[in-house]
């Protein structure tokens, strides 16, 4: 499994997260950040062509997966942006509290084990006057739809680094204990199961 785990499944992550869709959706957020970033999941870099560089200062790119650091170096090489890897899983951020102005997190939340502490981790480096930018899909709200979500998501999660497919992302946001601002919420295109997707902010 740990080959899997560190060159075969950050491929395949890769692949199904720079669908022309998920890249669309990406557009939408990421521009919005600024000053010091902090980028939950940072995974190959497929959000840095997104960022504006003349509002970002730094990005700190935590990202626990060794394989998806090597594949999103000669990225952010090319990028020009000032990013700093941090190793350590979602809910294990070394950041100082109240020090950074954005949180980004994109096709993230479905797969950290404890969504609501990384998210409660989240909202204590975050500035008072901060922002937590999202992108994630989870949840469909029709009902044949998230049924078979349900019945499918153990299966998807043990080949797919575990992800889930039925997540409630807003009521994790809640949880987490931020107050979300704006929420868009529509399928892109690509199969119905994966597809519904929730993007917006949310304050501290």
């Amino acid at each position: 499994m740990a080959l899997y785990d560190d060159y075969v499944l950050p491929h395949l992550i890769d692949l199904a997260c720079s669908t022309k869709p998920t890249r669309k959706q990406r557009e939408k957020i990421v521009h919005l950040a600024e000053g010091d970033v902090l980028e939950i999941g940072f995974g190959s870099g497929l959000n840095l062509p997104y960022y504006d560089a003349g509002k970002v200062r730094r990005i700190f790119g935590l990202e626990p997966s060794a394989g998806m650091r090597r594949k999103a170096q000669p990225n952010v090489d090319a990028s020009g942006l000032d990013v700093e890897f941090i190793d350590l899983p979602g809910e294990e951020i070394p950041l100082e509290s109240q020090s950074v102005d954005t949180v980004l997190v994109t096709f993230t939340l479905c797969s950290i084990d404890d969504a609501v502490t990384a998210l409660e981790g989240m909202r204590r480096v975050l500035k008072p006057d901060g922002k937590l930018l999202f992108c994630e899909h989870g949840a469909a709200p029709d009902e044949n739809v998230r049924r078979w979500q349900d019945r499918l998501n153990s299966g998807w999660r043990r080949f797919s680094g575990g992800c889930n497919m039925n997540r409630d992302i807003p009521g994790l946001i809640a949880d987490g204990g931020f107050r979300i601002t704006s929420d868009e919420r529509m399928y892109i295109p690509g199969v119905k199961i994966l597809s519904y997707n929730y993007w917006g902010i949310a304050k501290p």
